[in-house]
């Protein structure tokens, strides 16, 4: 029979064993692939002890990179050509890493080392934790591709027209596979097999050993979106206008759906109810049904979605290149809220992809700043441009009063 005592003491103990289970994975989860996922949902759970606030950074040029998440740190880089970590509760910046060229590519995460591309034509691996180098691999142009980390090896693209495979440990390359044109598009890997697209309009499907072709598929236009895997099936965009849906082993065609200009976001998936979110170069977002293509709702934002769209609970976030975030109800597509950081007057185009954290969004912007945003409380810092705008309206108002005074002296003179 065992005492009260060592029954109360074994209890505490699974008590404590349990918190530490439910905090520490979550805080400690890998990002790495381009969004996070097959899915693309670019979102991870908060856990319970981060405490969050709202805030703002300022890069100082334009932020096209989309932020990758671990561990209370946030990852991005900008067209200054520097790779940035910022503490995800308070917006302060933990490291910085200076490249020579502009940081498109997105970053991806796995065993402690951040791996990312940039204009200069290199590939870096940088400690997760203080941003000091581990290696760099020159290609022969800008990578504006987002590595994905599988089993130890790193896949990219380059616009040198290559899909690289490189031991991620130490930067060694294992192969190469040369495609016709410039290969932006984000490579995903699914048991042993790599998809990805290129400028050349051919959706490629290749081993990932060996870099081997297994398949391709020709599009009428360029393949810069990054391919979403689900249920044995490939999703993907192309600048003819469609989405795909391929069958993984085959790359036969399942079916398209025609959005009417390029699609160069790439889909994001919800398994639950079967719904896959893009958005296309005319503006439209349109939520579809995966298994047949099937169209169930859509809305018009006016300007370019370039951006991938993230999931948080019922609610699916994107941005607009006509500088708004967009909040919808995932089932329906109403707008729930949406976030204009420049206030119309200062607006910049959304091009990066919003991270989603628990209720927390962060999203950078073409006007070299990256938002902390509460899409449950619909709340957010104070914009700079608010102050660039009650400037502006103090010059107006104070320039009609004198032009008022000079006015009014002018008629007493007469």
């Amino acid at each position: 029979m065992i005492r009260k005592t060592n029954l109360v003491f074994v209890l505490i103990l699974m008590g404590l064993l349990a918190s530490s289970i439910s905090l520490n994975p979550v805080a400690a989860v890998d990002w790495p692939i381009f969004h996070q996922n097959l899915d693309h949902t670019g979102f991870l759970i908060q856990p319970g002890d981060f405490a969050p606030t709202l805030w703002n950074f300022n890069a100082g040029k334009s932020i096209r990179s989309s932020p990758a998440l671990m561990d209370k740190t946030i990852f991005f880089g900008s067209d200054n050509g520097i790779i940035y970590a910022l503490n995800m509760e308070d917006g302060t910046k933990t490291w910085e890493y200076k490249t020579d060229g502009a940081v498109i590519s997105s970053p991806c995460i796995a065993n402690d080392t951040l791996y990312i591309g940039s204009g200069d034509g290199y590939i870096y691996a940088l400690k997760a934790s203080n941003g000091e180098l581990k290696w760099k691999y020159k290609t022969e142009n800008a990578v504006d591709s987002s590595p994905t980390v599988v089993n130890g090896t790193l896949y990219v693209g380059s616009d040198d027209n290559n899909v690289y495979a490189l031991n991620s440990e130490n930067g060694n390359l294992l192969w190469n596979y040369k495609t016709g044109k410039a290969v932006k598009s984000s490579p995903t890997v699914f048991n042993g097999t790599i998809y990805v697209g290129s400028d050349d309009g051919v959706i490629y499907a290749l081993g990932a050993q060996n870099g081997s072709k297994i398949w391709y598929y020709t599009t009428g236009d360029r393949v810069q979106s990054s391919p979403t895997f689900f249920n044995d099936t490939i999703y993907v965009g192309s600048d003819d206008g469609k989405l795909y849906a391929l069958n993984t082993t085959t790359g036969t065609v399942l079916w398209t759906y025609s959005m009417g200009k390029s699609v160069k976001s790439s889909p994001t998936i919800d398994e639950i109810n079967f719904n896959l979110f893009v958005g296309a170069d005319n503006g439209q977002f349109s939520c579809l049904d995966t298994r047949n293509g099937t169209h169930k709702w859509s809305i018009q934002t006016g300007a370019a979605i370039q951006s991938t769209a993230a999931i948080s609970g019922n609610r699916t976030i994107f941005g607009s290149n006509n500088g708004k975030l967009y909040v919808l109800n995932k089932y329906s597509g109403t707008i729930e809220w949406t976030y204009e950081p420049g206030y119309y007057v200062f607006n910049a185009p959304l091009i990066s992809s919003p991270a989603a954290y628990g209720n927390m969004s962060y999203l950078g912007s073409n006007d070299g700043y990256l938002y902390a945003v509460n899409i449950e409380k619909q709340s957010t810092s104070t914009s700079i441009w608010v102050y660039y705008i009650g400037g502006i309206l103090i010059i107006i108002i104070a320039a009609l009063i004198a032009l008022r005074m000079i006015r009014n002296r002018a008629q007493k003179k007469e």
